[in-house]
């Protein structure tokens, strides 16, 4: 059998296995609209409870259940629907790789519940498009039909055993735990989906207790996908005890005991992980989507900011009925409806007349001034950058920007001006900003993007500007070491690009430094080399750089 053949016929055992036992949660079926994904679809009305379409755009009302507004209104009365997962079901989920956190997690939460469980067809085309991780670390098998011919994805379904007790032992579930390790598998539930779905295949082989291939073939299905580092080879065997000594035996010892044999089940699971595997996994971590401008980010809200054209739509406890547009948008049906209607001549309003009110928020924007204060030069450095400052400060009420200013230098960072829009009070805090000692430009970016994470919490994009001549010479542990320190502002310009935020490096060295323009490579941060630089210079880079 190929290997596209063994690939179909493990899609079809994860289908058969999530049968058996629905404890599993579901399916993450990647594999894009065409016959291949339709045959392995075909059979999921055999799965013991029905089968319901939920769309990425549903609401809590019809998820959740709530009322229903235009009956109500038809009513005179209150009339209340019942959401979608008001019963067991199994819900199939189109295009999930689009869905929205929020929806993930409500899902994830009826996951919990154990009465439901979800077929996620990911639509995705790149590694980057996959489902939130709050909902795909709740299904128990990852399958991938690429590649997978109609030949090689079976339709049918088999026939289901009897349901029947199966016992697993602590061997089996130590196993299963030495085996996620050695994969790099960290999900706790991820071990326990491997567990379950060892049961459910001896199970489907009327085995009463789960055997080792049984472990093997559910740590392909369950642990495999989510490997993140490649097993490590065996060591060779122990010598063997020379002839005549006896082999310690441990007293009372059950000798009927099957040891499962770890280094099959790692060869196994390592015949089925694609040789890219790293670059796979570095991929998945990239961030989604084109770099932003720095500007405020722009977001269709429903509470504030400037107003938007009303849509059609449900009301769904967020938005907020526009009773003037839905008025307009069912004045000129009344004479039809009234014609059509047998009742005392009223206002009829019907569902597809509400309008919903809709606004686009804009986010304050913060710059978060990263200043280098070490060195001969620091004293030059800080007038720029404290003219630099008051120029942009300046702009801030124009803008709605606000500013922080973070000075490393010696062996740590401080915080000198929180973030604030006010000119008294920057000037005071720039005024007693110090300089001299060395560089911990690590401990410098650490202080920034900790800013920039709690600005983000309370709604602000932040922006980090870095200033500079990236010769740093101080570790994150405070000690003088330059390979050390490199290699740590290198790590923090990584945690903030994996944090998503937006930085500028301005080079205020004579020449300029190349390390800084690898750092700025790092932060995927736009990079300004301005050996001569001054306070009006570096105000026209950051605002050329950030819009």
């Amino acid at each position: 059998m190929n290997e596209a053949a063994q690939r179909g016929g493990r899609a079809l055992l994860a289908r058969k296995l999530l049968a058996r036992e629905p404890r599993l949660g579901g399916i993450a079926l990647r594999a894009r609209v065409g016959p291949v994904r339709d045959r392995w679809c075909d059979c999921l009305g055999r799965l013991p409870k029905a089968t319901r379409r939920v769309p990425i755009t549903i609401t809590d009302d019809q998820l959740f259940g709530g009322l229903d507004l235009a009956a109500t209104l038809a009513a005179g009365h209150e009339v209340r629907n019942q959401g979608l997962l008001a019963t067991p079901a199994t819900l199939v989920v189109p295009m999930a790789e689009r869905m929205e956190p929020g929806l993930a997690a409500r899902l994830g939460q009826a996951l919990d519940s154990g009465k439901h469980c979800i077929i996620a067809l990911d639509e995705g085309a790149s590694e980057e498009e996959v489902l939130p991780t709050a909902l795909r670390d709740r299904l128990a098998f990852l399958v991938d039909l690429d590649g997978i011919a109609c030949g090689d994805a079976l339709i049918g379904f088999g026939t289901l055993p009897e349901p029947g007790e199966v016992t697993s032992t602590e061997a089996d579930i130590t196993a299963i735990a030495e085996l996620a390790e050695a994969l790099g598998v960290v999900s706790a539930r991820a071990a326990l989906h491997c567990l379950w779905a060892a049961e459910a295949h001896a199970a489907l082989h009327r085995q009463r207790a789960v055997r080792p291939e049984d472990i093997e073939m559910a740590a392909i299905l369950t642990l495999a996908p989510r490997a993140t580092k490649m097993p490590a080879a065996q060591d060779p065997e122990p010598p063997q005890p020379e002839a005549g000594t006896p082999e310690p035996q441990d007293a009372g010892e059950d000798d009927t005991r099957i040891d499962i044999p770890q280094e099959m089940l790692l060869e196994a699971v390592r015949a089925v992980l694609p040789t890219d595997i790293l670059a796979q996994v570095a991929a998945r971590r990239a961030r989604r989507g084109a770099k932003g401008s720095g500007a405020g980010s722009k977001r269709v809200g429903n509470r504030r900011g400037r107003p938007l054209p009303s849509r059609a739509g449900r009301p769904d406890g967020r938005a907020r009925l526009d009773l003037v547009a839905t008025l307009r948008a069912a004045a000129p049906w009344q004479t039809i409806r009234h014609n059509a209607a047998t009742v005392e001549r009223t206002l009829e309003i019907r569902a597809s007349d509400i309008r919903l009110k809709r606004f686009e928020e804009t986010s304050d924007r913060l710059l978060i001034f990263t200043v280098d204060a070490s060195g001969s030069a620091a004293l030059a450095r800080l007038a720029e950058a404290k003219g630099a400052v008051e120029l942009l400060l300046a702009e801030a009420y124009s803008r709605r920007d606000h500013v922080a200013l973070v000075g490393f230098r010696g062996v740590s960072a401080e915080v000198l001006l929180p973030p604030t829009r006010s000119l008294v009070q920057t000037k005071r805090r720039l005024a007693s900003l110090p300089g001299g000692g060395g560089t911990p430009l690590a401990a410098g970016l650490q202080a920034a993007t900790e800013i920039a994470l709690q600005a983000r919490a309370r709604g602000m994009t932040p922006t980090i500007v870095l200033f500079t001549d990236g010769r740093a010479n101080v570790a994150l542990d405070g000690e003088a070491d330059r390979t050390r320190a490199a290699s740590d502002a290198h790590r923090m310009a990584q945690a903030a690009l994996v944090q998503g935020i937006d930085a500028l490096v301005i080079d205020a060295g004579k020449r300029p430094e190349r390390s800084l323009r690898t750092l700025a490579e790092a932060m995927d941060a736009t990079y300004v080399p301005l050996p001569r630089a001054n306070a009006a210079k570096v105000q026209a880079a950051v605002s050329g750089a950030l819009g």
